[in-house]
Formats: C-alpha cells, sequence, structure tokens
C-alpha cells in the first residue's frame, strides 16, 4: 500500500481540464513533491487528496483511505505546508504548536516536534524574532503535527 495512490484521476473545470488520467503512487517513507509550471495539476491534485475539491472521475487514496469517502480521517493523520504560510509574529513557538495540538485533539509534544525540524532551542521565543527559515520550520512542525 502507498502513502498517497492516484489511479486515473480527472479532473474538469468546465472546459478546462486540470488533471487528466494521472496515475501515481508514492510509497510510504517516500519523500515527494509536486514541481511543475503553473496550472499542471499540482494544487488540484492536492485538493482532491484533501477532499477540497472532488474528482471527475478516477480515485485517489492517502494512507489506505478513500481521499473522498473518509476525508475527515486522511485529514487528520496529514498536514500540508501552503505556499503561503503564516505566523503570528507575537506568540512563541511553543504557543503555535499548542494550539494546533489542542484543536487537532492530538497527543503531540511542541517540543519534539520542533526538535524533528532541527529548531527546538527556539520554542519559548517570539516568532517574529525568527529568521524566514526558522519560520518555514515553525510551519512545517505546524503541519506534521498529528500526522
Amino acid at each position: 500500500m502507498g502513502a498517497i495512490e492516484l489511479e486515473n484521476l480527472t479532473k474538469e473545470f468546465g472546459t478546462v481540464t486540470a488533471l487528466d488520467g494521472v496515475d501515481l503512487t508514492v510509497e510510504s517513507g517516500e519523500v515527494f513533491g509536486f514541481l511543475g509550471p503553473n496550472g499542471a495539476g499540482k494544487s488540484t491534485t492536492i485538493n482532491i487528496l484533501l477532499d477540497f475539491v472532488r474528482p471527475t472521475s478516477g480515485t485517489a487514496r492517502v494512507l489506505g483511505m478513500d481521499a473522498q469517502d473518509q476525508s475527515l480521517e486522511v485529514r487528520e493523520r496529514t498536514g500540508v505546508l501552503p505556499e503561503g504560510y503564516t505566523v503570528y509574529e507575537r506568540l512563541t513557538a511553543r504557543q503555535h504548536l499548542d494550539f494546533v495540538i489542542e484543536s487537532k485533539e492530538a497527543n503531540d509534544d511542541a517540543e519534539k516536534l520542533l526538535e524533528r525540524v532541527g529548531i527546538p532551542e527556539a520554542i519559548d521565543r517570539k516568532a517574529g524574532e525568527y529568521s524566514k527559515g526558522m519560520k518555514q520550520r515553525l510551519t512545517l512542525a505546524r503541519a506534521i503535527d498529528g500526522a
């Protein structure tokens, strides 16, 4: 079983075909990125995986679960780091992560999440003091929380 499995995935928006019979398997433990020009279907694929958009045809599975029939379960087990991320400048990393942990009803630990992304020393610093890279790491920790 792959972590992500797409079979003959198609998505049409009126006369525009965003995805045309896409087949893809991303194995568990594999690191995979969506790269391509504007309009290539990257965001559409991710939106289908998270059930923000329904496919016209085909199937999408995440961690063995149907992305549309089991969308809540999929979203509880996944995280997404969007291109346009934000952090709250006046909050510490601990405050950011404690909020996400509580809202997802997860059993994660803020310190361990920051260790995973390589900035455990910044847990009680305000995010406004972070470099761009540190803000990206904090946002990544928010995305992997509960996953």
